[in-house]
């Protein structure tokens, strides 16, 4: 190997090893993590130890590689059952919402800043999309109603295509042939209703192939998975459809199909994203020249009150009208829209297309970033405890590794019997598996035994199922209805249908 490049990887293993600490050290101080990436890259930068980077292009680039990651992890981890009763907000929130963030941001930033409209709206438009990562990484550490933690989720997963397509578009106004506005408008609509059929498409194709072909390695299944959700966001793009939206789309289909190996698929999942908010943090810190952040305090404090206390109140009420949300839900939504990465990554178009006063938008930016993820994320908690939207604590859904045994035309199911579940307390004849799945093994405080039909289980069991291919998914309902209502379970209406909430 080259000096260079051993320096590099030297340099590259050592960020990540850094990085991958401060996890643990921002979780204690509860700072976000992301603003300890950011730390790092300016620290590795030209104010630090000097490494000198400003392609912009490059940033942009890499940019969409790790949101296409960091997006398709949140949906393969979201739960339909909680998804499908928040899908009117969430798509209210990712498109009217964001329509009313960059006007009210639009006609403030003009109007005390001074800027022109076109750049004005910019600001909007940039800062119009809730970061899919920061929201992710923050409202999982809370205990608050799976309503708000699903309408979240599913807005941040959703809202960065229309806020690409509309920074895009405000960023060529002027440089390409103009279009009527009904025009434009049209195709807004195309390219997201296209997008989300790709992504159905993809995922119902992934779907069919992974559960009908027993790969060889375990391994596969997580990089077969994360194929298919890139080849969503590929085969949108190429049909000028949204990327993105095909992403989170195809993630949620792949994510609810009970795929074998889904435990391994997600761990992949959820290790590849953090690998990619990682690089993605450090990269925008290497790229910010801090010499010139302090000419952008007063824009980026402006601007953030605009959006904190105006625009994003005002675009959840909207959004709101229709659907029968709380006043403190409302007002949590509205404090709890987290910028991230997204609208520094969306910075960098404008700055990349030479948008005259993009620098400037840039640095406002990645301030505002900073300053109002200290302030929100560190508040979100007792934000939430003051306006009552807290939870009690619920009992975990039950967790099912799937593993096919292709020859005997079988499936290894493995599952543990989590605090709380209903499982708990049940002998195994009262488990009531269809014929063809059978309870093979029980592990308990370290040693494993073959269990007989008097077998009362307990919390912290872990069972080791087999079930012919054809009984795998009425096998896996059956667990999940007696986990959450107990041997009784098909007296009280429950058949395992959908994860609990």
């Amino acid at each position: 190997m080259t000096p260079g490049l051993d320096v590099a990887l030297l340099v590259g293993a050592g960020v990540l090893l850094v990085a991958v600490g401060a996890v643990r050290f921002s979780t204690r101080l509860g700072v976000p993590s992301l603003l300890v990436y950011l730390a790092l890259g300016v620290l590795l930068g030209e104010a630090g130890i000097g490494i000198r980077f400003d392609d912009v292009e490059l940033t942009r680039v890499l940019g969409f590689c790790a949101l296409i990651v960091i997006i398709a992890e949140g949906g393969l981890t979201a739960r339909w059952s909680m998804l499908r009763p928040v899908l009117g907000l969430a798509a209210a929130l990712s498109t009217v919402g964001v329509v009313v963030s960059i006007v009210v941001v639009g006609v403030v930033v003009h109007l005390l800043l001074g800027l022109d409209w076109r750049l004005a709206l910019l600001y909007g438009a940039v800062l119009s999309s809730t970061d899919a990562a920061a929201v992710f990484a923050t409202l999982r550490r809370l205990r608050l109603p799976p309503r708000l933690v699903a309408t979240l989720e599913a807005e941040s997963g959703v809202n960065d295509a229309p806020a690409v397509l509309l920074v895009l578009l405000l960023s060529r106004a002027g440089v390409e042939a103009a279009h009527p506005w009904w025009y434009e408008v049209l195709l807004l609509g195309y390219e997201l209703s296209a997008g989300a059929a790709v992504g159905v498409g993809t995922g119902l194709a992934g779907r069919y192939a992974l559960r009908r072909a027993a790969l060889p390695s375990a391994g596969l299944y997580p990089i077969a998975v994360v194929g298919f959700t890139v080849l969503a966001y590929a085969a949108g793009s190429l049909l000028h459809a949204s990327g993105f939206l095909a992403v989170y789309v195809a993630g949620v289909l792949l994510g609810n199909s009970r795929l074998p190996h889904r435990q391994a698929i997600l761990g992949f999942a959820d290790g590849l994203a953090w690998l990619a908010q990682i690089g993605l943090f450090v990269l925008l810190g290497l790229l910010v020249s801090p010499s010139r952040l302090d000419a952008a305090v007063l824009p980026a404090v402006i601007t953030g009150l605009a959006l904190l206390l105006l625009a994003r109140p005002l675009s959840v009420a909207v959004s709101a009208l229709p659907f029968r949300v709380k006043l403190r839900e409302q007002l949590f939504l509205s404090w709890a829209g987290l910028r991230g990465a997204v609208p520094i990554v969306l910075a960098t178009i404008p700055l990349s297309l030479r948008v005259p006063g993009a620098d400037r938008l840039f640095d406002a930016v990645f301030v505002l970033v900073v300053i109002f993820t200290v302030l929100q994320a560190g508040t979100l908690a007792p934000a939430a405890r003051r306006l009552g939207v807290t939870a009690p604590a619920e009992a975990s859904e039950i967790l099912l590794e799937t593993a096919p045994l292709e020859r005997m035309r079988a499936d290894l199911l493995q599952l543990e019997v989590p605090a709380g579940s209903r499982l708990a307390g049940v002998h195994v004849d009262e488990l009531r598996l269809p014929v063809g799945a059978a309870v093979t093994l029980v592990l308990r405080d370290g040693v494993g035994f073959v269990p007989g039909a008097d077998t009362r289980l307990k919390v912290g069991d872990s069972l080791l199922i087999v079930a012919t291919a054809g009984v795998r998914d009425e096998t896996e309902r059956r667990l999940r209805a007696v986990s959450r209502r107990g041997r009784l379970a098909r007296w009280f209406g429950e058949y395992g249908e959908e994860p609990a909430h």
